[in-house]
């Protein structure tokens, strides 16, 4: 069954959402754990979304991820391994309408960065998350039930969008 393709305005309510699934996940992974954060559309003010909260966990090892597999079933995750990221481990929650996703890496992990800068950039540009939302919106009338098609549609914008903030995010730590 494929996914319904849903974008909606910014909600609120959505940095609560994930302020109480990083409670849990703390519980989950406790000294494993090293960071926690925030990401994706529904961490960027006035972006539209998915309403799906996604959360970039980082532990010490990713491979010990596996021994928590049966702890996160009890939050109601389900396990999809790498998922085609080598070196992270991804979880959802809600089976055809998904309220969760998380992506855990190693502290050591390229993609923290990536993702990071992504979410900040987005945050300081509104012009660039203004364009990134309405290519969203439109991508989700022309595919409404087409999650690959939408995906697929994304990922130019994606692409241009992370290498300008990982440009700009290495600019703001020479500055420091």
């Amino acid at each position: 069954m494929k996914r319904r393709v849903i974008v909606t305005p910014y909600q609120p309510e959505w940095p609560l959402l994930y302020q109480i699934e990083a409670s849990q996940l703390r519980q989950v992974f406790q000294s494993e754990l090293v960071a926690i954060h925030h990401i994706g559309s529904t961490s960027v003010p006035q972006l539209a979304a998915k309403p799906i909260i996604d959360i970039l966990a980082v532990v010490r090892e990713v491979e010990r991820v596996d021994e928590f597999i049966e702890a996160m079933a009890k939050l109601r995750y389900i396990a999809m391994g790498e998922n085609g990221i080598p070196g992270r481990r991804f979880f959802y929650k809600g089976k055809s309408r998904r309220s969760h996703h998380v992506h855990i890496f190693a502290e050591d992990s390229p993609q923290i960065k990536r993702h990071l800068a992504f979410r900040d950039y987005l945050r300081h540009h509104p012009v660039e998350c203004e364009q990134y939302g309405q290519l969203k919106k439109q991508l989700a009338k022309q595919f409404p039930k087409d999650i690959d098609s939408y995906v697929a549609g994304k990922s130019h914008l994606i692409r241009e969008l992370e290498q300008k903030a990982l440009i700009w995010s290495e600019q703001r730590e020479f500055k420091k």
